[in-house]
């Protein structure tokens, strides 16, 4: 079992630590590679006591809790993963910072997050919010916010046991959607759901865009959502469509209804679809699965909020070409 760490009195513990190296030079001058190895050992446990001793909290008797108020104290600021390892005491500092996001819902943000919402697919796109660093090292992390989400135990204690169930990753993700509907799930959470694969965007979009499943983001029906964040909206699932239409025709519709959303009275001014073209979306009029064809003349532009409106159970209420 692997030594825990103790917190004691940081001086008592630094002229410990020096007494111990100064004796180190003669175990260099007449010892043995394994003899030199073996003298460093309560070296090494007497510099992790030193580290886990600083904060010199009551409150702080495990390496979790250590990280936590160390992270805690410089809310808002990139904290080196090294420095979490010496407060910590231990090496598996990263697993700790795992459980606090996921099990106790502390929005704790890696370097490694923010290069995966920096170089997310290109269909999340979207501008990234001004509160997420332009540049972290994959060992870097940074405590968003000093409180935690309160639902998030419960939610991880569901993900767990989905996660161990045997089946493909997109029925796992939609039976955890449908487990916390209405609920803002991260991207954390699918990723953990569908065992740490790739895949999970990619899947987790599918379920929107192909099985008509009413999943939004800040970039697909909610701006007001965070980043990274994803809400079930409704437990219904819409109709099957296919959305495997010609590039060529969806262009021709996309110009013939003037790169607007057609919905009578959308909100969304010419200037959010210059910004970016993907919150536009093409929908058959009569859905595929009825019969309807990949034809123009069946073919409508809508934003991605009305048209996850439409597949949701909406009625389809367009303006005219004329309006």
């Amino acid at each position: 079992m692997a030594r825990r760490s103790k917190t004691r009195d940081p001086e008592a513990l630094r002229r410990k630590l020096i007494g111990l190296l100064s004796r180190f030079e003669d175990h260099l001058k007449s010892d043995g590679l394994r003899e030199q190895v073996r003298a460093l050992i309560p070296v090494n446990h007497t510099l992790r006591d030193l580290g886990c001793s600083l904060l010199q909290d009551d409150t702080t008797h495990s390496a979790r809790q250590r990280i936590l108020a160390y992270l805690r104290r410089f809310a808002g600021q990139i904290v080196d993963g090294d420095e979490l390892m010496v407060v910590a005491g231990i090496s598996e500092y990263a697993r700790r910072i795992r459980e606090l996001r996921v099990q106790e819902g502390w929005p704790i943000l890696s370097g490694a997050t923010v290069k995966q919402l920096r170089d997310r697919d290109p269909d999340e796109a979207g501008p990234v919010p001004e509160d997420i660093p332009p540049e972290m090292k994959p060992d870097q992390y940074l405590l968003q916010q000093d409180a935690p989400d309160r639902d998030a135990a419960y939610r991880w204690h569901i993900a767990n046991g989905i996660r161990k169930k045997k089946g493909a990753v997109q029925d796992k993700l939609l039976e955890y959607f449908r487990k916390n509907v209405g609920q803002r799930i991260t991207s954390e959470e699918l990723r953990y759901v569908a065992g740490n694969r790739s895949e999970w965007a990619r899947r987790t979009r599918e379920l929107r865009t192909e099985e008509g499943w009413p999943i939004v983001t800040c970039f697909n029906g909610d701006p007001s959502l965070p980043v990274g964040v994803y809400v079930l909206v409704r437990d219904v699932q819409g109709p099957a469509h296919d959305r495997h239409i010609k590039e060529i025709v969806r262009r021709e519709v996309l110009q013939r209804d003037g790169h607007r959303c057609r919905w009578a009275g959308c909100g969304w001014s010419q200037a959010d679809y210059d910004k970016d073209p993907r919150y536009l979306e093409v929908h058959h009029i009569r859905h595929h699965a009825a019969g309807g064809s990949n034809d123009g003349d069946n073919l409508v532009t809508l934003c991605n909020l009305h048209h996850d409106m439409v597949h949701g159970g909406e009625s389809l209420d367009i303006t005219s070409l004329s309006e």
